[in-house]
């Protein structure tokens, strides 16, 4: 009971962090688990399952305020929900993509957290083409990892200069409800292996994600926004090099 108690607090807290800034929190739930010993085999249908409830309500929080680029997102999900399929079919050994991932994610919040302290970047239209491509690389990273795939979004389409930060966050959130639901269809067969205590852990995140959207809407300004997901970035990066 004490360790169950500790990982949803552990949860509570990763969703807190992520849902301020449009994200579901799948990499703060991997690291979490893996931390408390959970079986492999547990572990990614259950981020994902957390994943799909959350950006559920996150989204719909972030797009009744207007955070979203509908057509963005439509070109997105194109390239991303086959791939995420294909993904969530494949498990490649960690010590290939884990390191790559981790730098990638580690470089990226650094940056956020340099940009917070510089202008927000003029709008531009967005590459339709482009927008597919990067659908599809995202989409197949988060259905080989486990995660929504919004760690990977967000950096690209606000350093793109596609949308500003705060409309990433709801355009990124319905992304990672649809690409959740794609990878963990791609690998429905591991959804027996849900433990027990999910409905613990699900109560837990979206008490997180209630809290969390509070912050990301009303009380962080787009600086708050950067440094936020800044953070957010550095500890799924170190999540991927220490895992």
């Amino acid at each position: 009971m004490h360790s169950l108690a500790l990982i949803a607090c552990c949860l509570f807290l990763g969703a807190i962090l992520y849902t301020s800034v449009g994200h579901a929190g799948a990499s703060a739930y991997i690291a979490v688990m893996t931390l408390f010993d959970l079986p492999p085999v547990v572990i990614k249908p259950t981020a994902l399952t957390l994943n799909i409830f959350v950006s559920s309500y996150t989204s719909f929080r972030y797009i009744k305020r207007n955070f979203f680029n509908r057509s963005l997102f439509l070109y997105l999900i194109i390239g991303s929900v086959p791939a995420a399929y294909i993904g969530g079919h494949i498990n490649l050994p960690s010590h290939i993509y884990k390191p790559i991932i981790g730098v990638l994610l580690l470089f990226s919040g650094v940056r956020f957290l340099v940009q917070a302290m510089q202008t927000d970047k003029a709008h531009r239209e967005v590459n339709k083409p482009l927008a597919v491509l990067i659908g599809a690389c995202v989409g197949l990273l988060s259905g080989i990892t486990g995660t929504g795939g919004g760690i990977f979004l967000s950096p690209l389409i606000i350093w793109l200069g596609w949308v500003g930060v705060k409309q990433a966050s709801g355009t990124v959130s319905a992304f990672i409800f649809v690409n959740s639901i794609a990878g963990l269809l791609g690998n429905i067969q591991s959804t027996s292996s849900l433990p027990t205590e999910l409905p613990v852990f699900l109560v837990a995140v979206l008490l997180g994600a209630f809290i969390g959207t509070r912050f990301g809407i009303k009380r962080f300004s787009s600086v708050g926004v950067k440094r936020a997901l800044g953070c957010v970035l550095l500890i799924a990066g170190a999540k991927f090099l220490l895992a």
